[in-house]
């Protein structure tokens, strides 16, 4: 997964794909990271620790970064302070996925951030919605494994991948970089 901090591309890296996943022989590094493309086209981690990094997103003042990770025995959400040079600090838990376990499957994976900083990403049940201080809001549930969340049309409909479906939702919100009504 992506996410943009103009002009530079913050990207996670986690192993799936690969024939052995965790510990498939060809992996070719012995982390799974975050990683940023500067301006120059350079490359460096800014996250190594997590075993299954995945979703990401920005707070709208570009100032926190979040990166869900899908791990099952650790399956949280972290935030990260963002600092002008792109480089991260201050990593800790936004909020942790697995009181909610009784909701239904699920792990982090797709996470999107809305103009108000709220955030969405996929986790136990469908996908949960998080405000900026990281407090539970609800879950709009699928019922089945959801692996991707995005905003799209004008930015008030929220799109979930959920198992073999494409749900649709209308939200009262926008996601982040959409214009304003």
């Amino acid at each position: 997964d992506t996410a943009t901090l103009t002009p530079e591309i913050i990207a996670t890296d986690p192993p799936y794909g690969l024939t052995g996943t965790f510990d498939d022989p060809g992996r070719e590094i012995g982390w799974n990271g975050v990683y940023r493309v500067a301006p120059d086209g350079r490359v460096s981690v800014l996250v190594k620790d997590l075993r299954a990094p995945n979703g990401i997103g920005l707070s709208p003042d570009g100032r926190t970064l979040y990166v869900g990770q899908s791990d099952g025995a650790r399956p949280v959400v972290m935030a990260y302070d963002l600092a002008q040079d792109g480089t991260v600090s201050n990593g800790r838990v936004f909020f942790d996925t697995k009181p909610l376990r009784k909701n239904g499957p699920g792990v982090p994976d797709g996470l999107k951030v809305d103009r108000e900083g709220n955030v969405f990403t996929t986790g136990p049940g469908g996908v949960l919605v998080l405000t900026p201080r990281g407090e539970y809001l609800g879950t709009i549930v699928t019922g089945v494994p959801t692996a991707n969340c995005g905003f799209g049309d004008d930015g008030g409909t929220l799109y979930i991948t959920a198992n073999d479906k494409l749900c649709r939702v209308r939200t009262a919100t926008k996601g982040l970089g959409f214009p304003a009504p």
